[in-house]
This record gives structure tokens, C-alpha cells and sequence, in this order.
């Protein structure tokens, strides 16, 4: 048996004021997509925002359902958005926030499973790392360069291919 070890590196500012002015404009974008939250359910409103390498910016809510699994988070909206009408344009980077109904955010807003699975995705398809900027409504802010800093050891497409051996005749 081998025992190994992963690290994973972020950046962390202790207020979100002190982000890099690029990033902070990003989140400030994602706390407008916040508005367009549809989140009667858990009163849990999240927004994310795509910056794609051609310096737009394309916005994702959550959108929640009667029947729970059918909702979908802001990331994964944002994300699916910009490749289905960008898709020959990178995702240069990603910012999540959020806000509730009955109190105030006050850590980052970290992805479900889902979306940093949707993120391994993305990254392994373009070649190239995302910046993930997360923050809540006020507080710390952590940044990640690349999704495997959230999400080690994720699922790829080369799992899913088999080679064929060549049988003898």
C-alpha cells in the first residue's frame, strides 16, 4: 500500500474589497445574477458569472423546481450558457456569490459536485485552467486557479475510452 497526499492552493483575501479589480468586477457581476434567482424552496439565491477570453461576461442564477432534482445551480447554467451560444470561446473564469432570505453570507460560495464536475469538464475540453472566484455576500474571498484545486481527482473523458485489442487469428 502507498499512501499519498493531495494539496490544493487558493488565494484568500480577507475582505472581498481587497480582490484584484478584474476580480471583483466579476463578482459584482455575479451578485447582479443573483436578482435573477428563482429560489422560493431554499430562499438561496445564487449567481455566477462566465468571463470568456473575449472579455465578455455571460451570467447564470440558480433555478429550483417543485420536484427538487430538477432545479439547477447558477454555475452550471452559466457555464452550459456561454458553450452553447460561445462555443468556440474559452472560460477564462468564474464567479460565485450568493444571498439568503434570512441571513447574511458571510463565507465563499463554493460549488456543489456537480458543477466542479461540469468545471473538470470544461477545463479538459478547452486545455486550458479556470479562475474560480468565490465570495458571499461580504467577508473572505478564495480564488482557485485551475478546478483541481476543488475537485482532485475528477472523473475524465479518457476514462471513458477503452482500447481495443487486437485479437489473434
Amino acid at each position: 500500500m502507498k499512501v499519498r497526499h493531495i494539496q490544493i492552493h487558493f488565494e484568500e483575501y480577507a475582505e472581498g474589497e481587497q480582490l484584484p479589480p478584474a476580480d471583483l468586477s466579476l463578482i459584482n457581476e455575479a451578485r447582479q445574477a443573483v436578482n435573477t434567482s428563482y429560489a422560493p424552496y431554499s430562499e438561496f439565491r445564487v449567481g455566477a458569472a462566465v468571463l470568456l477570453e473575449n472579455g465578455l461576461v455571460v451570467k447564470g442564477s440558480n433555478q429550483e423546481n417543485a420536484s427538487y432534482p430538477l432545479g439547477l445551480c447558477a454555475e452550471r447554467v452559466a457555464l452550459f450558457h456561454a458553450s452553447s451560444v460561445y462555443p468556440e470561446l474559452k472560460v477564462v473564469a468564474i464567479a460565485i456569490t450568493a444571498k439568503a432570505q434570512h441571513f447574511i453570507t458571510t463565507t465563499p460560495i463554493t460549488p456543489c459536485g456537480a458543477c466542479r464536475q461540469v468545471m473538470a469538464e470544461t477545463e479538459n475540453r478547452q486545455g486550458t485552467p479556470i479562475r474560480i472566484i468565490m465570495r458571499g455576500q461580504q467577508g473572505v474571498a478564495q480564488i482557485v486557479n485551475g478546478i483541481g484545486n476543488l475537485l482532485p481527482l475528477s472523473f475524465k473523458e479518457e476514462k471513458l475510452k477503452k482500447k481495443r485489442e487486437k485479437t489473434k487469428t
